[in-house]
């Protein structure tokens, strides 16, 4: 499962010129993350996880501070997760995640990145079944077995793990990512993970070329143009 993984997820706003776009999107996950599940990151590892991304990814400390602190107040804007399903060029499958504030004006927009690309969204569930939503968690580790008797121990559903060089990815269902994550801090102490993150994973691939290619990178421009798409996840093969 876990090889093409990273090729499957499309991280909005990655040009050079667009960090105030990436801060903006980071901002705005935060500010939902300690809203629901509170400000203490040592309590909420859905936090814990974003912020340590969004370091990585050379997100300014004020700006995660801001985004907190707004948070704090109890106030600002509601923003409510969205998401969008669909078939793009060559009838590849496509599920982009929006965090809104105006569902009806992002469904529009997001409508039109569909259309003008000759795509077709699609209602809940059109191609969402054909993914694995699966929680990936990444780090330098040696023993593949001790870590896996770790997760079952705490009767986690380790539906995949891989060890190369130095480093264990372990997949599990969505719904055991706090409970991985948990058992694995409590047991090797912090963890500076690589990848920590919630996916959805195709369960096949779709190839596509010619005029298709071109078409597929026009849409996830337009994507990338919206300010409440947070990510896209795709089955394209190129």
């Amino acid at each position: 499962m876990g090889r093409a993984y990273q090729n499957r997820k499309v991280s909005m706003a990655k040009t050079s010129d667009a960090k105030a776009k990436v801060y903006s999107k980071y901002g705005r996950e935060i500010y939902v993350s300690a809203k629901s599940g509170g400000i203490d990151p040592a309590g909420n590892l859905a936090l814990r996880g974003l912020i340590e991304r969004a370091k990585k990814d050379q997100v300014p400390t004020h700006v995660i501070d801001k985004a907190i602190d707004k948070a704090k107040g109890g106030g600002g804007e509601d923003f409510a997760p969205a998401r969008y399903e669909g078939y793009g060029p060559g009838g590849c499958m496509v599920i982009v995640d929006c965090l809104t504030d105006n569902p009806n004006r992002t469904f529009g927009d997001v409508r039109q990145c569909f259309t003008k690309t000759k795509c077709k969204i699609g209602t809940q569930g059109t191609v969402s079944h054909m993914f694995d939503h699966a929680a990936i968690l990444a780090f330098k580790h040696s023993d593949e077995d001790a870590v896996l008797d770790v997760l079952l121990s705490a009767d986690v559903d380790v539906t995949d793990i891989e060890s190369d060089a130095e480093k264990i990815t372990v997949f599990t269902p969505q719904a055991d990512y706090f409970k991985a994550k948990q058992a694995l801090l409590d047991a090797f102490g912090e963890i500076d993970f690589e990848v920590d993150e919630i996916q959805f994973l195709p369960k096949s691939v779709t190839t596509i070329s010619g005029d298709d290619v071109a078409l597929f990178e026009k849409f996830l421009e337009l994507l990338d143009e919206l300010d409440d798409v947070q990510n896209v996840f795709h089955d394209v093969e190129f």
